[in-house]
């Protein structure tokens, strides 16, 4: 497995608790150090005790060599970051050098898949990068490339791997699909399914999974905005649209807009994919139209009950990572409303379960930094929830009522009821609520 982030650490570490022996690789000395005494670089529930669990029993080693631990072995998965370049398509230098170095030294037959989220043809870029390593070598070892995207939520990661609701599997050959069987049996026992495909299609999939789960964001924060002008309460709205077999009742909740490492991410490597081929994905290029927007609601909606005029005023604000159950911050929503409240000369004061490292790293000392959810009340102008951590769900309205300098909240992910709010004396703002009448 090389690359040793979010991706190949839990891979890697899952594919081990079911037996398979797993060579963790990564460039970064410091990372592999500190994993071979099972200190993990993320937060993730129960990775770190299933990581040290294998460490123990010797199926999951980490090391910087990938030359090392190609002999024996049947499968090198790719998981490198492709971060995104400047014009939204995704960066595959990393992903290509790992080609060269499989190669450079590759001595049996083996299946090169690419984990990492690519664009439709990286796999082919990765079979012609391995065929010249070796004709510059002189030789001629067969091999196959296969495509096996990831669909790990952060937060859950461990139970999408372990209990998948499909996994997906670009091949081009029977024996690299017979190894991708073999391999993945285990987490297929109890029927959940694998599904082979051509190799683009398997691509594409990843991309087109993710960018419809944003689209469905986009489309109800526009509801919910809509909701506002007309009088609407888009929390009725997505209980009715919800109960329709159809649509469902997942990501249809109206919030603050998406971040993280893929939803953004995705979105632009897929929109800049179809410009490449002279076509327009103009749903999507909306989709991260109205994200980008609704990134900035509740700034707004701040502005506009101050009257345009916050400096000196004290925000504390409520979840720093971009979503429950993870320190990521990666184009968190937060960011934007940090910057623009600093901008417009407020003061900041922050509390997450998880993040607060990591916020020190993006934003260091331009906020401050408070050691528990109620400590960063103390004499708020505002609280304004963002991070739906289960911390936050039940308000004790007394300590907010004693601690806060007004009794004033704005709820970025609908968490708080307003009639509840109004009951007690706040003044609430939600995205998409029908106002209490008074």
């Amino acid at each position: 497995m090389v690359g040793s982030g979010y991706v190949g650490l839990v891979s890697g570490t899952c594919f081990a608790e079911t037996g398979v022996d797993v060579s963790c690789i990564d460039v970064d000395q410091q990372k592999i150090d500190k994993l071979k005494k099972g200190v993990i670089p993320i937060y993730e529930p129960g990775l770190e005790d299933m990581v040290v669990r294998n460490l123990e029993k010797g199926r999951l080693v980490f090391s910087t060599s990938l030359k090392d631990h190609l002999d024996d072995t049947d499968a090198v998965f790719i998981a490198v970051g492709t971060p995104p370049d400047e014009d939204g398509s995704a960066d595959l230098s990393y992903v290509l050098e790992v080609a060269r170095e499989v190669g450079r030294n590759m001595d049996h037959y083996m299946v090169v898949v690419t984990k990492s989220t690519v664009p439709i043809g990286t796999s082919e870029k990765v079979k012609e990068v391995i065929l010249e390593e070796q004709k510059k070598r002189g030789t001629s070892i067969p091999f196959d490339v296969a495509s096996n995207p990831e669909f790990l939520k952060e937060g859950s990661a461990l139970e999408d791997f372990l209990k998948p609701e499909r996994i997906i599997v670009g091949t081009e050959s029977q024996k690299a699909e017979k190894i991708m069987r073999r391999l993945y049996k285990p987490f297929v026992l109890n029927n959940h399914p694998i599904i082979f495909m051509d190799i683009p299609s398997a691509e594409l999939t990843k991309y087109a999974a993710n960018s419809m789960l944003a689209t469905r964001i986009s489309f109800m924060n526009e509801i919910a905005n809509l909701c506002e002008i007309v009088g609407a309460d888009i929390n009725s709205v997505r209980r009715g649209i919800g109960s329709d077999s159809r649509i469902g009742s997942k990501f249809i909740y109206a919030g603050i807009g998406y971040g993280g490492s893929c939803f953004p991410k995705d979105v632009k490597a897929l929109i800049k994919t179809a410009d490449e081929n002279s076509y327009s994905l103009d749903i999507l290029k909306s989709v991260e139209h109205v994200n980008n927007r609704q990134k900035e609601v509740l700034f707004n909606k701040i502005m506009d009950h101050f009257k345009g005029d916050i400096k000196g005023k004290r925000f504390a604000i409520w979840g720093l990572s971009f979503k429950p159950k993870t320190d990521d911050m990666r184009e968190a929503p937060v960011l934007v409303i940090i910057n623009k409240l600093l901008g417009a000369g407020a003061d900041v004061i922050a509390y997450d379960p998880v993040a607060i490292d990591e916020a020190r790293r993006k934003l260091g000392d331009n906020i401050e930094y408070a050691s528990d959810q109620y400590d960063a009340l103390v004499d708020a102008d505002a609280l304004l929830l963002v991070t739906e951590w289960n911390d936050f769900r039940t308000l004790n309205y007394k300590v907010l009522g004693k601690l806060m300098k007004n009794r004033l909240v704005f709820d970025g992910r609908n968490l708080y009821e307003p009639s509840e709010m109004h009951e007690f004396g706040f003044k609430y703002y939600g995205i998409g609520r029908m106002p209490v009448k008074t």
